[in-house]
C-alpha cells in the first residue's frame, strides 16, 4: 500500500471519529486534497485510491494540472485569494471557488463563466477572526455579499468559507470556527438555503467537524511535505 493509499485511509478514520463523536453523519463531510506544491503524480495516485476533489492555491500551478490531467474526471476547486486578473481563468477551470470576498469579484466570476458549463459553486471568504493579517470580508458585510451573489445567474452560493487566526487549544479553535457556523444560520434565517461551510484543516480539524463543517482542506497530512521549488 502506498504512504499516500494510507494517508487517506486513516485521515478518513480520523473524520469519521470526529463525526461520530459529535453525532454526526460521516458522510456529510467532504475531503478536500490540497495538491498546492504537489506533483501531478501524486494528484493521480491519490485519484486512483478514489479521493476525487482537489484543492489550488495558485492559478498557474493549477492550469499546468488542470491541463495535464484533462483526461481524468477531478473536480477542481480554487481555495486562494482571488485577484481580478484571475476571475477569467477561474470560471472557465474550476468547479468551486472558496474566496469570493468582493462584490467586484463576484460580478467578473458570474460574467466569465463559460455558459456551457454548469454554474459556478461558491462560498464567500469571512474573517470570523477580524485579524488584519487575514483575507475575507467583516461578518457585518456578508449579508449584503450574499444577497448580491444571489441574484448572479451564473453563480451558485452554496456557503461560507474562513481561515481562522491560529489558536493552540480545541476549545479555542471552537469559538472561532463557532463564528461562522452562526452566520450560515443568520443566513438561513434570511431565507438562503446554504449547505456548506468550508472551514478545518490538518491543525483544527477535530474543532471544525465539531462546528458543522462540510469541507475540510488537507494536504500534507495526505502528500506529504510540499516539494520545494
Amino acid at each position: 500500500m502506498t504512504d499516500i493509499k494510507k494517508n487517506l485511509q486513516a485521515l478518513h478514520e480520523k473524520i469519521e471519529g470526529y463525526a461520530l463523536l459529535n453525532h454526526r453523519d460521516p458522510t456529510s463531510i467532504h475531503l478536500l486534497a490540497v495538491s498546492k506544491g504537489h506533483s501531478i503524480d501524486k494528484i493521480k495516485e491519490a485519484f486512483n485510491v478514489g479521493q476525487k476533489s482537489f484543492g489550488e492555491n495558485y492559478l498557474q500551478e493549477a492550469l499546468q494540472k488542470i491541463s495535464a490531467l484533462e483526461n481524468i474526471n477531478i473536480e477542481w476547486h480554487f481555495i486562494g485569494p482571488i485577484q481580478s486578473n484571475k476571475t477569467k481563468n477561474i470560471a472557465t477551470h474550476f468547479l468551486w471557488a472558496h474566496c469570493v470576498d468582493s462584490l467586484k469579484i463576484a460580478q467578473r466570476l458570474n460574467d466569465q463563466r463559460p455558459h456551457q458549463l454548469p454554474s459556478l459553486n461558491i462560498c464567500i471568504q469571512v474573517n470570523v477572526s477580524e485579524d488584519i493579517s487575514k483575507a475575507g470580508i467583516p461578518p457585518q458585510d456578508l449579508l449584503v455579499l450574499a444577497k448580491f451573489c444571489a441574484t448572479l445567474p451564473r453563480l451558485n452560493l452554496r456557503g461560507l468559507m474562513t481561515i481562522p487566526v491560529n489558536k493552540p487549544s480545541f476549545a479555542d479553535q471552537r469559538v472561532e470556527l463557532h463564528k461562522l457556523f452562526l452566520l450560515k444560520q443568520t443566513l438561513a434565517q434570511e431565507g438562503f438555503q446554504l449547505d456548506t461551510l468550508s472551514m478545518g484543516m490538518s491543525a483544527d480539524l477535530a474543532a471544525a467537524i465539531a462546528e458543522g463543517s462540510t469541507i475540510v482542506r488537507v494536504g500534507t497530512a495526505i502528500f506529504g511535505d510540499r516539494e520545494k521549488k
